[in-house]
């Protein structure tokens, strides 16, 4: 390809709207033009990154045995009522565009495919014989961000790979996973990006088990703990730790503490000296559901915690199995209740709150009452009285009131210790996630009921698993990735063009016949390479060659009489090299593991 019909438009300048380095490098260097917030044009440069990084995927899902489909991307309402996520993902979370048709049907942009491959799965697989199977497609999805940003990372639409499994047993979809997680290891090696994969939350999707695969990044959203051994990563939404040992309060009977305004535990332990380790600290929070009325939740923490929304919000999906969908956890409000509630005083023996009736969404049912094992181990505390300006000093379960259901909700922080081994201590790092694998087990099968006959003749529903990795997200984390203050730096394997020859001066005819004579022969090798022929002076192109990030670039100049060019290798790693134009060629063929072709 010739630059001069590339319609490559470069930036000097960083474009306002961008945030982040990769997101500001691919609008300067001409892969991508914003239409609208969070939805971008794909131009010529970008899309040959976006078919290379397909074209990986697909032949490590070849690998896997799974067969490549494409499913509609608009979906009937009907299924997601149906696996109980309509409600989540229009009314809760928000993210899903929706639309109803001129036969007043109610319809979706599909965010995710669950719900229609298991509708076909339903009517396509109905004996152990025919599994496992397992479908996957490359496709644009929908998602109706908020506050798009990032460029590819958070965008209103963009370009994914998921895969479904189904099977007869749990082992068998065992195995696909760990074969999965293989192929997904592979694919970002062949992409050469630098991943590492870890425990995390299975969100909306649902499901046993999930790992994502995290490109660290200093950009990246996500907090990935990891220890220093390499046995334990994991999101901060799912990580565990140990917390620090709490102080033992000094032993005595409980007793009242005068405590005027002092409604934190900073305040509080800063007036009387305690440590925030002897404190337990209660939350009231109010859960919405899609199909129930709202319930109070009370949460108690040791002091020195902080809540983790994630896990608490697994917990009350967990407990609520009938409640629909959770739309949403909110503090509990004086407005929320008949009777006033001593807020900054309160303490885990508080009486159930009057919700009130008044507000649709409430209920009368009692307080979901939980505790973190922080605060559950504590043998004496000290806590909110549930009386305004007062506090207990030496309070205990059991005789202040029964000890609440014990579930980890606390967030694991960078340099808690580890549980697999105490003398290793998590430590912190940026992450952007390009992929994700599920264990669904049986959620969508049950509710779709797609079923299966198994070698006993029963009927039983199937298996499934569910494996997606963000191709466009990708693209872009690998710029995040490999870049300098020049411009971009790709990975050959996704590179859009491998080599980039660049002629001085287009008025040489010299440098022109030597550039085309290496344009040709490097075609000929089957090397994908650009010959920039545009009449611009060098500094113009030796600029545009380091923004757009073509990993070789060979320098036609002043030597073209005698045959030589410079190489330059854009990674830095050989730096630059004046050669003969034959021992140039040669090199690029055996370092681009060509040796079979002849230049």
């Amino acid at each position: 390809m010739r630059v001069s019909r590339l319609m490559l438009v470069t930036l000097r300048d960083d474009p306002a709207e961008a945030e982040i380095t990769s997101h500001k490098l691919l609008l300067r260097a001409g892969y991508m033009r914003r239409l609208a917030p969070g939805i971008f044009a794909y131009l010529p440069l970008l899309w040959r990154v976006l078919q290379k990084v397909s074209a990986i995927v697909r032949e490590e899902m070849a690998a896997v045995d799974a067969l490549e489909t494409l499913l509609p991307q608009l979906q009937p309402a009907d299924l997601w009522r149906r696996s109980g996520r309509w409600d989540g993902y229009t009314a809760g979370e928000g993210i899903m565009f929706h639309l109803i048709d001129r036969q007043e049907r109610s319809l979706g942009l599909g965010p995710t495919h669950e719900e229609v491959v298991t509708e076909l799965a339903a009517d396509l697989l109905r004996s152990y014989r025919q599994l496992p199977v397992c479908l996957y497609q490359i496709q644009t999805k929908f998602r109706d961000e908020i506050r798009p940003r990032f460029g590819l990372m958070r965008g209103r639409e963009f370009i994914m790979k998921d895969a479904y499994s189904f099977h007869a047993d749990e082992a068998c979809l065992r195995r696909t996973y760990a074969a999965m997680d293989g192929a997904y290891r592979r694919i970002f090696e062949r992409c050469g990006l630098r991943a590492v994969a870890v425990e995390a939350d299975s969100g909306a999707i649902g499901g046993s088990a999930s790992q994502e695969f995290m490109v660290t990044a200093e950009a990246g959203e996500d907090l990935i703990l990891a220890s220093p051994d390499g046995r334990y990563a994991a999101n901060q939404e799912r990580a565990v730790s140990l917390p620090a040992p709490a102080v033992p309060l000094p032993a005595g009977p409980c007793r009242t503490l005068a405590t005027p305004d002092q409604t934190s535990i900073e305040d509080l332990c800063t007036a009387h000296g305690f440590d925030p380790t002897q404190t337990v600290k209660v939350l009231l929070l109010l859960a919405r559901f899609a199909a129930a009325p709202a319930r109070g939740v009370q949460v108690c923490l040791r002091g020195d915690q902080l809540l983790n929304e994630v896990k608490l919000a697994n917990a009350l999906t967990a407990r609520c199995p009938d409640a629909g969908a959770l739309l949403e956890i909110v503090p509990l409000l004086a407005d929320h209740l008949d009777a006033p509630v001593p807020f900054g005083f309160l303490g885990p023996h508080l009486p159930d709150p009057l919700l009130r009736q008044a507000d649709p969404r409430a209920a009368a049912a009692p307080l979901l009452r939980l505790v973190d094992p922080s605060a559950a181990e504590l043998e004496a505390f000290v806590c909110g009285a549930n009386r305004v300006d007062e506090h207990l000093v030496g309070a205990r379960w059991g005789e202040l009131c029964p000890l609440p259901e014990v579930v980890d909700l606390r967030a694991a922080q960078p340099g808690e210790r580890c549980l697999h081994d105490p003398s290793q201590r998590l430590e912190a790092a940026r992450g952007i996630e390009v992929g994700h694998i599920f264990q669904l087990g049986r959620k969508y099968s049950e509710a779709l009921e797609a079923r299966f006959t198994n070698e006993a003749g029963e009927d039983e529903a199937l298996w499934m698993g569910c494996y997606g990795i963000g191709v466009s997200r990708l693209a872009q984390a690998a710029v995040e990735q490999n870049h300098d203050a020049d411009g971009i730096r790709w990975p050959v394997a996704i590179a859009p063009y491998t080599v980039i020859i660049v002629i001085a001066s287009s008025q040489d005819p010299v440098q022109v016949a030597l550039a085309e004579e290496l344009y040709g022969r490097l075609l000929g090798a089957g090397i994908d390479v650009l010959l920039d022929d545009r009449p611009e002076r060098a500094g113009v192109k030796f600029k545009d060659a380091d923004l757009i990030g073509i990993p070789w670039r060979l320098v036609v100049g002043r030597g073209a009489g005698e045959r030589t060019v410079e190489l330059v290798d854009r990674s830095g790693g050989t730096g630059k090299r004046d050669l003969t134009a034959d021992a140039a060629l040669e090199e690029l063929v055996q370092l681009l593991g060509l040796q079979g072709a002849s230049p």
